[in-house]
C-alpha cells in the first residue's frame, strides 16, 4: 500500500520502526499546517520557519512521545508548534510584520468583508487588517482562534492541541472572536475613511482633466 493512503498515526508507527519514508510523507503532509500556524501566532516568516523545523526533527528523533489516546497526531504537532511559538515570543518580544505577497493566503475568504470598492487594493488593506487583528488579541485568544477559525479544527482537537478543557476551549473562542470583531469593526471604520478620501481625489483629479 502506497505510504500516502496511510493515517497520521500508522506513519508515525511505521517512523518509530525506522522507516524514514514515513517521515517524509507525514513532513509534506502536516508541514504546510504547521508553518502557517507559527506564521499566523508569530507575525514572522523566520519564527515559522525556525519552529517548524524544530517540530519536525523532535517528531523524527522521539516519535514515541507520541500518546494516541491523548489526541490525534496533528493536535500533537501543533501542541508542539504552539509551545515553540511562544517560547520564542517571550524570548524575543517583538512581532514582525508580514508584508509578501507569498504569505497573503494564510487568511480564509470567509473572515475577509465581501463588499470590494477598489479593487485588489483594498482586499490587501482587509487581509493586512485582520492579519494584525489577528496578531494583537492576547496569546490564549489567538491560538484559539487560529486553530478553530483558521485551520477549522474541531474544539476536541484544539483543546488536546493546547492541553486545556473543552468549556475552556469554547470560552477563549468565544472572547477572542468578540475581541476581534471590536478591532475590525475599528479598521473598518478607518478604511471607509480612506476610501472617501481616494474617491474625492480621484474625482478631483478627474474634472482637470
Amino acid at each position: 500500500m502506497s505510504l500516502s493512503k496511510l493515517s497520521d498515526e500508522e506513519l508515525l508507527r511505521l517512523l518509530a520502526a525506522g522507516d524514514e519514508n514515513a517521515f517524509t510523507t507525514l513532513y509534506r503532509r502536516r508541514q504546510g499546517a504547521i508553518y502557517r500556524f507559527a506564521l499566523q501566532m508569530s507575525g514572522c516568516p523566520a519564527v515559522a520557519e525556525d519552529v517548524t523545523q524544530e517540530v519536525f526533527i523532535r517528531m523524527m528523533c522521539d516519535p514515541h512521545c507520541y500518546n494516541e489516546s491523548r489526541g490525534s497526531v496533528s493536535a500533537y504537532l501543533y501542541g508542539i508548534a504552539r509551545n515553540q511559538v511562544l517560547r520564542r515570543l517571550r524570548r524575543e518580544h517583538n512581532h514582525v510584520q508580514i508584508d509578501d505577497e507569498e504569505n497573503m493566503e494564510i487568511v480564509p475568504e470567509s473572515l475577509i468583508a465581501a463588499s470590494d470598492p477598489l479593487g485588489d487594493l483594498t482586499r490587501s488593506e482587509a487581509i493586512e487588517s485582520l492579519r494584525q487583528a489577528v496578531l494583537a488579541l492576547p496569546e490564549h485568544y489567538r491560538e484559539a482562534v487560529v486553530l478553530c477559525d483558521l485551520h477549522e479544527m474541531s474544539y476536541q482537537e484544539s483543546a488536546s492541541a493546547l492541553g486545556c478543557s473543552l468549556g475552556t476551549i469554547r470560552s477563549r473562542l468565544h472572547r477572542g472572536r468578540a475581541l476581534l470583531a471590536e478591532k475590525l469593526r475599528s479598521s473598518r471604520t478607518a478604511f471607509r475613511t480612506v476610501d472617501e478620501k481616494r474617491c474625492l481625489t480621484w474625482n478631483a483629479e478627474t474634472l482637470k482633466a
